[in-house]
């Protein structure tokens, strides 16, 4: 039996912009409002890539651009026009209780943390397993602290984005790992982005609530969500500067933070029509009243895109442009 509602899952960062979307979509429209469910980028898009049918959702929300191995398995499994719209920026926070200490760290210092093995402390060009316990170890500035880092699992786009902005953000400090890049990328890959599995980083599962009550009862654990989780839970938790640089609407916007990333949805082609709507849905997203400089969303943490970005993106989500592939080059 056809379904005459709209199905979305995606990014447990972008569910609070879509849900305020959807619900106001289903106020003020005939349609229903859409179902929403908060799979985890990565989990989002391996459902939106198994099939076309109304079994399979129609769109996936996504805290970092799909990957080509996600496009070619949506392709091999009949998805093969998918329409791409960036909906505007949000930063990757690290984040402690308002009751712990005000903290100041580099990219390395979380590299150091972090990583699953990392340069051998005597300043040899080795990798050895991370032997760092307390914050102290990895920075004398920092406090004499236990390492504890909470965040989310591998099937988010979130840990996608810690990762590689920050983990790797940290391990291109050092010369010779940078030079890694050029001669071995997927060597690269697995050294500047691998975090450590012995006790130090703690994973949380898809919920950004169950980070921020961790982090209010234990003031030294840090915590690692979306700048917009901040922006609602300021009387609960802080966040690191990172860099000398604190997250907010203006250094995220400019990329002065070093941690700001795009958001994205997908949308499968082959469902609109079929499931009623789909098109509507997605014009009011990309509505300026919805992801513009005053609009709604900005009063719930999404740091909208430049007018000019918007615009194309909106053009593009109006006209249902299918990716290429060209995208990943």
């Amino acid at each position: 039996m056809a379904r005459d509602t709209v199905s979305i899952v995606g990014s447990s960062t972008v569910y609070p912009f879509a849900t305020v979307v959807a619900e106001r979509f289903g106020r003020n429209t005939s349609f229903p409002t859409p179902k929403i469910e908060s799979t985890g980028s990565g989990g989002g898009l391996k459902l939106f890539c198994q099939g076309v049918g109304t079994q399979h959702p129609d769109i996936t929300n996504a805290s970092r651009r799909m990957k080509q191995s996600e496009f070619e398995l949506c392709k091999s499994n009949g998805v093969k026009d998918i329409t791409e719209v960036q909906i505007g920026y949000d930063g990757l926070v690290v984040a402690n209780s308002v009751k712990g200490p005000d903290l100041d760290i580099s990219l390395r210092d979380l590299y150091l943390a972090m990583a699953k093995d990392v340069p051998n402390p005597n300043g040899t060009e080795e990798l050895v397993a991370n032997p760092y316990k307390t914050w102290k170890d990895v920075n004398p500035a920092l406090p004499n602290v236990k390492i504890e880092v909470v965040g989310p699992p591998p099937t988010s786009g979130t840990r996608d984005s810690f990762n590689e902005l920050g983990v790797e953000g940290g391990c291109k400090t050092f010369p010779w790992l940078k030079a890694m890049k050029d001669q071995d990328k997927n060597k690269y890959k697995s050294v500047c982005r691998s975090i450590r599995e012995d006790g130090h980083y703690i994973e949380a599962g898809e919920n950004d609530n169950l980070i921020v009550q961790k982090l209010e009862s234990s003031p030294t654990i840090l915590g690692v969500f979306g700048f917009s989780f901040l922006d609602q839970n300021r009387a609960i938790v802080k966040a690191v500067k990172i860099k000398g640089v604190s997250p907010n609407m203006e250094t995220v916007g400019s990329g002065e933070y070093p941690m700001a990333r795009s958001m994205y949805f997908y949308v499968k082609k082959a469902h609109v029509g079929v499931i009623p709507g789909i098109k509507e849905y997605v014009k009011e997203f990309t509505h300026d009243r919805a992801w513009g400089d005053e609009g709604y969303l900005a009063d719930k943490g999404l740091i909208p895109s430049p007018k000019n970005e918007r615009m194309k993106w909106a053009e593009n989500a109006k006209s249902l442009n299918s990716m290429t592939g060209k995208e990943f080059e």
